[in-house]
């Protein structure tokens, strides 16, 4: 039995937020010495020196702070993604004028996943600039630019509130959006590209988890290589808003070339990058075989 549309988008919701669970499990530590490279670089000499200081200052479960928030972020993140990607893709399909069943490119699905950020992006900028907030905040603390606090979501959620409300949540939203709409074109295209490489004339459904998951990697890794600098901005507008910073994107930008230079835009470009392959591989993971499973329970009923 064929799925209707309002079934298909249930299913890739709930893959895309099996595969967002399976994406923060895995990197969440990397992602927290990146977020804290990109906002406090002179205080970290690179990526060995950054995760000492982290362990001597908080312990192990500072690698983990905005954890939660996170979870809520990428889950609603690859929810809305995986979601609007189906919807994206059957757009592509008429302006394109192929059938609704009929398999896109690596150049057309990477185009739907473009479009299909867009949408994700809306539902991660609150989420993200709270989980950003709260792995920095120790950093923010020692430096004086806000005054200690509980280190909690409640209490990154109810300070950001009370200071700006609840538009201040979207604080870095263009930014999240320059990063995300051409981000994810090369995130499906790397991921789309892989898998024709390693199905090599079989389809790609056939392929086992080992090139998925490099798959997943190659994907990661050719967003982070296309975008690094947007990310390092728009963590520096959401952060350093809490202090009551309100810089835009391109204030940012010049801010941070001419005072630091140039090479401060790819502080934590190392972390990321050895995050790429185990994160975005479980995150295909997930997402690929959750998908078949329900799918396969679908069709036998």
């Amino acid at each position: 039995m064929k799925s209707s549309p309002a079934i298909q988008a249930a299913i890739d919701l709930t893959a895309g937020a099996a595969g967002g669970t399976a994406c923060v499990l895995t990197g969440q530590p990397f992602d927290t010495v990146k977020v804290k490279m990109q906002t406090f670089p002179d205080l970290y000499r690179g990526l060995t020196d950054c995760c000492l200081k982290t362990y001597s200052q908080v312990g192990f479960r500072g690698f983990y702070k905005g954890t939660s928030p996170a979870l809520i972020a990428n889950i609603a993140e690859n929810s809305v993604l995986f979601m609007c990607y189906g919807f994206c893709q059957q757009v592509v399909r008429k302006v394109v004028g192929l059938e609704k069943q009929a398999k896109l490119s690596d150049l057309q699905n990477a185009a739907a996943g473009s479009f299909a950020s867009a949408f994700a992006a809306l539902v991660l900028c609150p989420t993200e600039l709270v989980k950003c907030r709260l792995q920095t905040m120790h950093e923010m603390e020692s430096s004086g630019k806000i005054a200690r606090s509980h280190n909690t979501v409640w209490s990154v959620v109810k300070s950001g509130l009370r200071k700006n409300g609840p538009l201040g949540f979207y604080h870095g939203l263009s930014s999240t959006l320059l990063r995300e709409v051409p981000g994810y074109f090369f995130f499906f295209g790397g991921y789309e590209l892989s898998r024709s490489f390693f199905a090599s004339g079989r389809s790609k459904d056939e392929l086992g988890p080992v090139p998925l998951m490099l798959s997943g990697g190659v994907g990661g890794i050719c967003l982070w290589l296309a975008v690094y600098p947007v990310d390092c901005v728009k963590s520096r507008i959401q952060v350093l808003s809490m202090s009551g910073k309100q810089a835009g994107f391109v204030g940012t930008l010049i801010s941070i070339v001419k005072n630091e230079g140039i090479t401060a835009l790819y502080s934590g470009l190392k972390p990321t990058m050895i995050r790429a392959f185990p994160a975005n591989g479980a995150l295909f993971l997930a997402y690929e075989y959750s998908r078949k499973l329900m799918m396969s329970q679908f069709e036998a009923y």
